[in-house]
């Protein structure tokens, strides 16, 4: 089999509603749904904070196979949150059981790797586009060498984060699924291509957006200089929980202005 697909348009035989289907057979599970609003949270801070405080509980009708929900309530909104999905084959494989489940926008927020020298870390990227470094985004998109976001969303995102005054930069990132094999050859085009960091899942996760039309937005936290420098990996107060999901919930507020919009017309 070619690595070169061509069937884009072409349902799949394996669907996220049978997997789940299965999975609640055979662990005994009852039918539920999962919050509206919805958060990958690639390295586990945000639920282990929830633990941590006892802010937030496990669904007990989550029926994935690899992964547990947590739910909590941000400014009364509730959200659930799936950790430590990382990499876009496991962070799209959660976003189509998020949405098959129940979720209608879902929210990344990754750590990444500086390519940008001016950044001043930690800082906040609301991520436009991602360069393709991965295998999911092709077996969603044709081949091409960035996949962006919704510009409708990120744009509606944007508005309320600025009202909200949670600083963010607009930009784009390299996705990779070998963060061992950053080469200085390789960050150097990166960053000459004007990339401003390196990260696992965005591009994966905007080409299943894509295709599938749903409404994803990725941000990427950019915390680290790929251990060249010490005090690396630092995201600020309770480990950047609070920082996500106060992005989540703006978040969330701009796609349902969006949404209330175009629902009117």
């Amino acid at each position: 089999m070619s690595l070169v697909r061509t069937d884009h348009a072409e349902p799949s035989v394996f669907q996220p509603e049978s997997l789940l289907r299965e999975a609640r057979r055979q662990r005994g599970l009852d039918a539920g749904q999962v919050p509206e609003i919805c958060l990958l949270d690639p390295d586990g801070a945000v639920v282990h904070w929830l633990q941590q405080t006892g802010r937030g509980q496990r669904a007990e009708t989550w029926a994935c196979y690899h992964t547990d929900l947590w739910e909590t309530d941000v400014e009364d909104t509730p959200i659930g949150v799936v950790g430590n999905a990382v990499g876009a084959p496991f962070a799209v494989l959660v976003a189509e059981q998020l949405f098959a489940s129940g979720c209608r926008f879902l929210v990344s927020i990754t750590s990444a790797g500086q390519l940008d020298p001016v950044m001043t870390l930690p800082c906040t990227i609301l991520v436009d586009r991602a360069l393709r470094g991965e295998g999911t985004s092709y077996a969603y998109l044709p081949p091409d060498r960035f996949v962006a976001g919704d510009h409708r969303v990120l744009a509606a995102v944007a508005e309320e984060l600025q009202r909200a005054g949670i600083e963010t930069i607009r930009g784009a990132t390299w996705t990779t699924d070998a963060p061992f094999r950053e080469t200085r050859q390789a960050i150097d085009a990166a960053a000459a291509e004007g990339l401003q960091a390196v990260e696992m899942e965005v591009a994966g996760l905007y080409a299943f957006a894509q295709a599938r039309g749903k409404p994803v937005v990725c941000c990427a936290l950019v915390t680290n200089q790929m251990a060249q420098a010490g005090d690396d990996f630092e995201k600020g107060a309770d480990n950047g929980a609070g920082h996500a999901l106060a992005l989540v919930a703006a978040a969330a507020r701009g796609w349902s202005a969006l949404h209330e919009r175009e629902s009117d017309q």
